[in-house]
């Protein structure tokens, strides 16, 4: 490809069209805001509609929202329609919806272990394979998945997020393997300590807290704004040679 007269192009997105699971809270819903502040038209899909409506108003030309609950994969087939309804077929999939029950392995049932799982991962591949035929079509496409610290520490009550987290980094090289000859590089995101839902238990403890911030080379927790660089960096032709690969997004936890 020959040399740009500005390499910050390679960071541009305007026009892209994307879909964010879990828009409607945390990290989901800074990365669909993310996508659209840089000019994306961007799908939100989460389970509550609420809270996909208030983001939606904050960005009411580019946003759309298609409410509905990944975890049914009887439902997909409905859900992939809706998403694809606003605008067309996405070129960015961002799969950063997540659940994390926190259950101990001795207290640990099927119900949870199978609901975990089909959130995140069962959700991420099959959502994915739903709408890559149209990626394939254009040659062109970026999907990102959110792992996680527990996809390479075990922590504390965290089998089964930690299983299917584990899992999410080897369906990123798998997918990458599969779809990548055809444009389509998949990558993932593995937040370290950032304060949202998922994490509300740990970020009540002020001890807990300033343990984990010590805990990286850094020095502090994650803050929202740490997620806008390596986003926009995965979804768009900044990161074309780049596929199959798991980001730390976590100030140096896991280097330590």
């Amino acid at each position: 490809m020959a040399e740009l007269d500005d390499p910050t192009r390679l960071f541009d997105i305007a026009g892209r069209i994307a879909c964010v699971t879990g828009a409607s809270s945390g990290l989901g819903r800074h990365a669909a805001s993310v996508l659209a502040a840089a000019g994306a038209r961007v799908v939100g899909v989460a389970r509550r509609t609420r809270g996909l409506r208030e983001w939606q108003d904050k960005f009411p030309n580019q946003a759309a929202i298609a409410p509905g609950d990944i975890a049914d994969q009887d439902q997909h087939d409905d859900l992939v329609s809706r998403i694809v309804a606003p605008f067309g077929p996405p070129d960015i999939i961002v799969h950063a919806a997540g659940l994390n029950p926190r259950q101990s392995a001795d207290n640990l049932d099927r119900e949870t272990w199978d609901f975990t799982m089909s959130v995140n991962l069962a959700a991420p591949f099959f959502l994915s394979q739903a709408l890559v035929p149209s990626m394939k079509d254009r040659e062109w496409g970026r999907i990102v998945n959110f792992a996680s610290l527990q996809s390479y520490r075990a922590f504390p009550d965290g089998l089964a997020y930690g299983a299917a987290k584990g899992g999410l980094t080897q369906l990123t090289r798998a997918m990458a393997e599969a779809w990548s000859g055809s444009g389509i590089n998949v990558n993932a995101i593995a937040p370290g300590f950032f304060e949202t839902e998922l994490t509300q238990a740990v970020f009540a403890d002020p001890e807990r807290r300033e343990r984990n911030a010590h805990q990286t080379c850094i020095g502090r927790n994650g803050d929202m704004t740490d997620l806008d660089g390596p986003l926009l960096f995965l979804c768009s032709e900044a990161s074309r040679y780049v596929t199959g690969q798991t980001l730390m997004l976590d100030g140096g936890f896991t280097a330590k």
